[in-house]
């Protein structure tokens, strides 16, 4: 550290584990038309993982960071209160505050403990000593960091960005990723596995099924000291892990895949089922693809939080108005794949769905952190036909039964039917009834393994964050 023309040295810390990021120290940038080199990094961990904040120096001397966030990338620079920042304690997940005058809403409230560092810094957190960090995020996609690391909060206002808009120079070469840095043996079953992308948290192994905490890194010794939990009963994927498909005119690979249950808040008895694949660009980070007995969707975590109105039934996002549709209770079942968040078979969380014509947002709430999604439905046909499958290849699905899992979404009323009487109409009307009945009194659906609902036709299945948002 330096005071002046004094050098103090302050201790020593772990060395920084590859999480095979493609940035790098001297890497250079534009941010609102100014010049910028990547200069130092951080690396923060929390209860929910880990992740990097890149410190990125101005030709002027003043800096920002380039950070993660929900897979994706936040850049921002340092901002000032008019009024005294708050404690930590006195901000409470889930409510509102005022910055400046305008309203944000309490997104975050994490103890944070800095693992490394490397490169030039404008100033140290504590070593060795934990701290807090809170996340507010405005109704516009900005989000405020407040950073108790000193006597003094330091605060700092950002939005999300995409690499190619940051036209980066001198980002590592992918081709020098080291194939022996992302191997390493199962904890359980000692059974080779590797971890694929560059902000893998979590990953299951596909000979146990076992959850493998991989926050830490693994190399060195840490991979001795990974942990790990077992699951029973797997699961089996519409949609093949490793496949790539076409959404969006962008190629997407999926990585992940989990299984969710949903529970009234008023009868917990009453329960469905739906599953998320997670989908991964190297330039547009992740989205998920939802596939609940509605029919399927796209979402992607945002990085602002919609303002909620009094009675919590209209959600205000970058100016448009969304109605409440489901309340529930979610909890994860079974995951495969790797994820950018510290996953866990029973992680649980209460959400909220708002729609808007074909435009959904959903909101996730946990102790620590309130987290949004955003998204819109798609067609059997359209999902279908980006990884090309064939519409009548599988059975089940979303609907939990036999039919088309594909055309879940493109169901039509019964009367649309071309060449159908009014007579068959009936009995076919006869006939559901008394299959209804039967099936209430004892259904061979189990919303564990499938996507069925006991109570009704089921949610737009909460368009996971992911948990944590860094």
């Amino acid at each position: 550290m330096r005071s002046g023309d004094t050098l103090a040295r302050t201790g020593k810390m772990s060395e920084l584990f590859e999480d095979f990021s493609p940035l790098q120290l001297m890497a250079s940038g534009k941010w609102d038309g100014k010049p910028f080199t990547l200069i130092g990094r951080l690396q923060y961990k929390y209860a929910q993982g880990t992740w990097s904040e890149w410190i990125a120096g101005f030709d002027d001397g003043s800096t920002g960071s380039l950070s993660e966030d929900n897979g994706t990338f936040v850049f921002s620079t340092a901002f000032t209160s008019k009024s005294p920042v708050p404690t930590a304690a006195q901000f409470e997940v889930g409510h509102t505050t005022a910055i400046n005058g305008k309203t944000f809403s309490i997104a975050a409230y994490n103890s944070v403990i800095l693992l490394s560092a490397q490169g030039e810094l404008p100033k140290l957190p504590p070593l060795n000593a934990a701290f807090n960090i809170v996340e507010l995020r405005g109704d516009q996609g900005d989000v405020i960091s407040i950073d108790y690391g000193s006597d003094t909060p330091a605060l700092s206002s950002g939005r999300a960005v995409l690499l190619e808009d940051l036209q980066l120079k001198g980002l590592k070469d992918e081709q020098a990723k080291t194939e022996s840095g992302q191997q390493f043996a199962c904890p359980n079953c000692a059974a080779p596995l590797q971890v694929s992308l560059a902000s893998t948290k979590s990953l299951t192994c596909k000979s146990c099924n076992s959850i493998i905490d991989v926050s830490g890194g693994i190399n060195g010794g840490a991979a001795a000291q990974l942990t790990y939990a077992l699951q029973a009963e797997p699961v089996a994927p519409l949609i093949a892990l490793g496949s790539t498909g076409q959404l969006q005119g962008l190629t997407w690979q999926l990585v992940g895949f989990q299984h969710r249950m949903g529970y009234e808040v008023d009868d917990p008895d009453e329960h469905f089922g739906w599953t998320e694949y997670l989908l991964y660009n190297k330039k547009r980070g992740f989205t998920f693809l939802v596939d609940s007995t509605e029919g399927w969707s796209l979402a992607t975590p945002t990085t602002g939080a919609p303002t909620l109105s009094p009675n919590g039934s209209v959600a205000t996002y970058l100016s448009n108005k969304y109605s409440q549709k489901y309340s529930y209770k979610a909890e994860t079942t079974y995951v495969a794949g790797e994820f950018y968040w510290r996953v866990e078979r029973g992680q649980q969380s209460n959400n909220t769905d708002f729609e808007k014509g074909a435009v959904l947002l959903s909101r996730e709430e946990t102790p620590n952190e309130v987290t949004w999604s955003m998204g819109s439905k798609l067609s059997g046909a359209a999902v279908a036909k980006s990884f090309n499958l064939k519409e009548d290849a599988l059975n089940g699905g979303a609907e939990g039964g036999g039919g088309n899992v594909f055309k879940a979404a493109d169901a039509k009323p019964i009367s649309s039917i071309a060449g159908v009487g009014c007579g068959t109409i009936v009995i076919l009307i006869i006939i559901l009834l008394f299959f209804l009945f039967l099936i209430s009194r004892c259904s061979s659906c189990d919303p564990k393994v499938e996507n069925c609902s006991s109570s009704r036709s089921g949610s737009y299945g909460g368009f996971s964050s992911g948990g944590g948002h860094k």
